[in-house]
């Protein structure tokens, strides 16, 4: 009977070209290109090297990842991560010496997106055929003086 708590674990000499997905939890600590789903928690420690897309609940960044970033709890990139794609996740933690390059879509909204995509979040294909999350750009209104028109 497999224990809640299982952890699948990819060796630092280990290099996997593919699609991987997990049921449970996962720690990636070689190099691995492609897509990568897991139901429970992913953690890519500082010895990876991802280049991928990468979907879970709780994705913790500790090591370089090129590729775009969903998880339905949160998204934690450490000191050393370094981080270049798009986020969507309900939560985003960045410590200080992080690198992320990309968008991020972050919050309750971000939330729902997620759960009304069935866990893949509001993501559309562009030209090149990674995905990314679309747009939202919010431009403040400025108020005119009284008596100014």
């Amino acid at each position: 009977m497999a224990d809640a708590k299982e952890t699948t674990v990819i060796g630092p000499d280990t290099h996997i070209k593919g699609d991987m997905s997990f049921d449970s939890t996962a720690r990636i600590m070689g190099n691995f290109e492609g897509r990568i789903t897991a139901k429970g928690d992913l953690q890519i420690t500082d010895t990876a090297t991802c280049k991928a897309s990468v979907e879970a609940t709780k994705v913790q960044v500790d090591g370089m990842v090129d590729g775009n970033v969903t998880a339905r709890d949160r998204v934690e990139l450490s000191s050393k991560a370094r981080l270049k794609g798009d986020v969507v996740a309900t939560r985003l933690i960045v410590a200080e010496g992080a690198s992320f390059v990309g968008h991020c879509t972050v919050g309750p909204e971000a939330a729902k997106a997620i759960k009304s995509a069935g866990g893949g979040g509001s993501l559309s294909t562009g030209d090149n055929g990674e995905a990314h999350p679309e747009p939202k750009v919010v431009i403040p209104q400025r108020a005119e003086p009284a008596g100014r028109r």
